[in-house]
């Protein structure tokens, strides 16, 4: 969800060490999905392996995920359900685009040019049901939680986070804070670099935390205001009214006047009742377990092809990491 929410919230920039022993829910299609889209080769495609086959996901989760732990976060990933009925017709949408940027594709690749061939390949990125059993089985495998939605995972993210299983949301997007998550952390680049859009050229990023209750407070809102500025502007479950942006819709819900504009948000209440009512599974475990190097190794060696060397290699780091971070948190005590 792409809510311009920016200019809006309450935030301040940390460093990686102020989120040491926090455990972060993530939303494990989103960032398989990113992967997928950013990890590719000069040619624009994904990486594959020696067998053809699609890399680029299991490559990032597994060096972005060691990362973070090394920095002692701890990451639970929560991964989609049924979507509900009314995000079917965004849905549709980016499906829609992605047909259209697969005939741009061919095009492109008739006529040689390059730089065409990249941001078309980029645009018909595709998350299999594969490729996300894979990405489960790797992180069981690195004893990291997983976690099954009954429907949208952002929102079972939020969720726990709500709860206190989790002691916040790791996302790029908003909608975490619309399904009530108290704390947002974004921006969570290793590199803390970050790609501007249509250009090649780079910019430097520092993670920050979202506050919900301060934002609420700093605007003088409830929830539900924010969900309905939210809903103004536009959502993965209804289009936004033309014209109206960020500072408008929250005027707007500021001063009360969000029933004006009910009649042209078809099934606005059924819109709310998604962020303020979000479905839940209760059956779940947010504890991690040792990790099984023997499975990591037979997934990603043995059955696609990494190199033996290399996993090893983050394997050793990420294991010694862990060991003084533990012996970091035992020195508190004594």
């Amino acid at each position: 969800m792409g809510i311009p929410f920016k200019d809006i919230v309450v935030k301040r920039e940390i460093d990686f060490p102020e989120l040491k022993d926090k455990k972060l829910a993530f939303d494990g299609n989103n960032v398989l999905y990113q992967f997928l889209s950013a990890i590719r080769g000069p040619d624009g495609y994904p990486l594959t392996n020696s067998e053809g086959k699609i890399t680029s996901h299991l490559m990032g989760l597994f060096s972005r995920t060691i990362k973070l732990m090394e920095y002692g976060i701890k990451p639970v990933f929560v991964f989609d359900g049924k979507p509900p009925e009314l995000k079917y017709k965004t849905t549709e949408k980016r499906r829609a685009i992605k047909e259209k940027a697969a005939e741009k594709l061919k095009a492109a690749e008739k006529a040689g040019d390059l730089d065409a061939v990249k941001k078309f390949a980029q645009q018909t990125t595709r998350l299999t049901g594969d490729m996300i059993s894979e990405a489960k089985e790797l992180l069981r495998a690195l004893g990291i939680p997983v976690v099954q939605a009954l429907a949208d995972g952002e929102a079972m993210a939020a969720i726990l986070a709500s709860k206190g299983s989790v002691w916040a949301v790791a996302s790029q997007d908003y909608d975490a804070l619309l399904y009530g998550s108290p704390k947002l952390v974004r921006n969570l680049t290793i590199s803390q670099r970050r790609k501007v859009a249509g250009t090649r050229s780079t910019i430097q990023i520092k993670p920050e935390i979202i506050d919900l209750n301060e934002t609420l407070i700093h605007h003088g809102i409830s929830r539900k205001d924010l969900i309905n500025a939210a809903i103004l502007i536009g959502t993965d479950f209804n289009s936004g009214i033309k014209g109206i942006g960020p500072k408008t819709s929250m005027k707007i819900v500021k001063e009360g006047r969000i029933e004006e504009y009910h009649d042209q948000v078809p099934r606005h209440e059924e819109v709310s009742d998604i962020f303020l009512k979000p479905v839940s599974v209760n059956d779940y475990s947010v504890k991690e377990k040792e990790i099984d190097e023997k499975k990591v190794i037979d997934l990603l060696v043995n059955k696609n092809k990494f190199s033996l060397a290399r996993v090893e290699k983050n394997l050793k780091s990420l294991q010694k990491a862990l060991k003084q971070n533990k012996q970091a948190g035992l020195a508190e005590f004594i």
